[in-house]
């Protein structure tokens, strides 16, 4: 076995390029590659009072990270572009690995979960955001009706 280094391998490509497309082994997403499913990893604490979620997003700017509550969901986007006329400028890449796109996840936080109430900051590539608890609503149970 050699070793692997930043999950990379040097057979990783072997079965993906070309040589056998197999779809049960093509883990890739078109848009990020094979590394997709390192994007958005995220941590959710419970606490006394609410919810912490930590969300990776490095590489990404303030203004590229959108968080949306709308019918009790909580949406976290990030979308990124790469400048392409800036191989124009400085050369010709050989291999590029930095990737361009938009990537989101979802969480369902409650319907009485207000806007106001959640919080959220970036910083150090981290986006940490407060989500507040609140009281369960019970649900009715169901009453029967008698069949005459």
């Amino acid at each position: 076995m050699l070793p692997s280094i930043f999950g990379e391998n040097l057979f990783d490509d072997f079965f993906t390029d070309g040589f056998m497309p197999i779809p049960v082994w093509n883990g890739r997403s078109p848009l990020y590659g094979k590394h997709a499913k390192n994007l958005m990893k995220t941590d959710v604490r419970e606490t006394d009072t609410g919810y912490e979620v930590d969300i990776d997003l490095p590489g990404f700017k303030k203004d590229e990270i959108s968080v949306e509550l709308k019918d009790g969901y909580l949406t976290v986007s990030a979308a990124k572009g790469l400048d392409k006329d800036e191989k124009d400028k400085q050369g010709k890449y050989i291999r590029q690995e930095r990737y361009a796109g938009a990537c989101s996840r979802s969480f369902y936080v409650g319907e009485a979960v207000q806007p106001g109430e959640v919080h959220a900051k970036y910083e150090d590539g981290i986006l940490r955001i407060d989500v507040p608890k609140k009281e369960t609503q019970a649900v009715e149970s169901p009453s029967r009706i008698a069949i005459g």
